[in-house]
């Protein structure tokens, strides 16, 4: 997170890896106040045996973008709204990536879904996890199959 303001949003996040099992680490690095701080999580990210980071940031929204620059594991962003322009600023900001450098973005507030698709990448080396993500979708089939109206 680039800010202790983005904690509620982000705890979307850390709830859908808890359920399926996934360790994570949490951390506030700010792209603006701590860029030195930054590139060495990131540039030691694979090291520490990352597989994916989430990177949720409201505002200019620069952390998913100087993440991936520092490392070649998936970038998840999560343009977080802030108080000025429903979060679009930040969604342009994560999403208007240059070439080369890509990050991987959700709707504004989307860290379920950051941490969803988080998961997804996981489970292509994980069968374990792969099991239940099929079993997560399998629910969400039946919770729509079993509506009534």
């Amino acid at each position: 997170m680039g800010s202790t303001s983005d904690l509620e949003v982000m705890s979307a996040a850390f709830g859908v890896l808890e359920s399926f099992g996934v360790e994570y680490e949490k951390k506030v690095i700010s792209a603006h106040r701590a860029p030195y701080l930054l590139a060495e999580y990131a540039s030691t990210a694979r090291e520490r045996g990352l597989a994916a980071i989430i990177a949720g940031a409201g505002g200019a929204a620069h952390l998913a973008g100087v993440t991936a620059a520092y490392t070649t594991i998936p970038v998840i962003g999560v343009p977080i709204n802030g108080k000025a322009f429903g979060g679009m600023d930040a969604l342009l900001a994560t999403v208007q990536m240059p070439s080369g450098i890509p990050v991987a973005t959700v709707a504004v507030n989307g860290a379920k879904n950051a941490a969803l698709l988080a998961v997804s990448i996981l489970s292509v080396t994980d069968k374990d996890l792969e099991q239940k993500l099929a079993a997560f979708r399998a629910e969400q089939t039946q919770k729509i199959e079993n509506t009534q109206i």
